[in-house]
């Protein structure tokens, strides 16, 4: 399942206001820092192409239909896959995406309801190899956090897109599938317990036994 590029791939992950934007940006000096002689690319989801950005804007505000919605999703990874993160990971770089996949199951199929039968289909074919495995990261980093506490969190920030005006209701089934992928892959997950402090959490990345070379 995981990759094996001669790169490193790590995805941040969690609910709106879970607090994964915090941290991600320091992290990826963090790595930059450790392993100077490789390059660190961050990147985010949707988006991380020209294209990308411009489906990101149409998925972040425009009303559609779910599964219009779960297509573009995926049409905008198959692309930032082979624009951004494949060629990276080829050349030996680490590479940082805030949201991946995850993402996809834990906002259409948890949050919204779409099939994860679909989902899945949809994962083999975009990420799929040759091989038969799929492309996932090595790490990801799962931003835990109750759904009260995230939406308090996201009434203190910026305008809300189209998902961050979801109810409450929403955000837990969000939850509920990203703790439901991690259970299903614990190798590859580390969840993060994101109702405690920021100090305490960056402490906790930092011992992160995180190997790129």
């Amino acid at each position: 399942m995981k990759n094996n590029y001669p790169g490193y791939f790590l995805s941040f992950e969690g609910i709106d206001g879970a607090g994964k934007s915090t941290h991600i940006e320091a992290f990826g000096k963090l790595l930059q820092e450790r392993y100077p002689d490789k390059e660190v690319v961050m990147t985010r989801e949707p988006g991380g192409t020209a294209l990308g950005e411009e489906l990101r804007k149409l998925l972040l505000d425009a009303p559609m239909n779910l599964e219009t919605e779960a297509l573009l999703m995926f049409a905008a990874r198959r692309e930032h896959l082979a624009q951004v993160i494949e060629p990276a990971l080829q050349a030996g770089k680490i590479v940082i995406s805030d949201r991946f996949t995850d993402a996809s199951f834990a906002y259409q199929g948890g949050g919204r309801g779409l099939s994860l039968d679909k989902l899945n289909d949809l994962e083999r074919w975009v990420q799929g190899r040759t091989s038969g495995t799929l492309l996932q990261p090595n790490l990801t980093i799962l931003f835990d956090l109750p759904g009260v506490v995230a939406e308090a969190r996201r009434s203190q920030v910026r305008i809300p897109d189209k998902f961050e005006k979801m109810d409450l209701d929403f955000f837990e089934r969000v939850r509920q599938e990203y703790l439901r992928r991690a259970t299903e892959d614990p190798a590859r997950f580390h969840i993060v317990d994101a109702t405690q402090t920021k100090e305490v959490i960056w402490a906790e990345l930092v011992s992160l036994p995180v190997k790129c070379a």
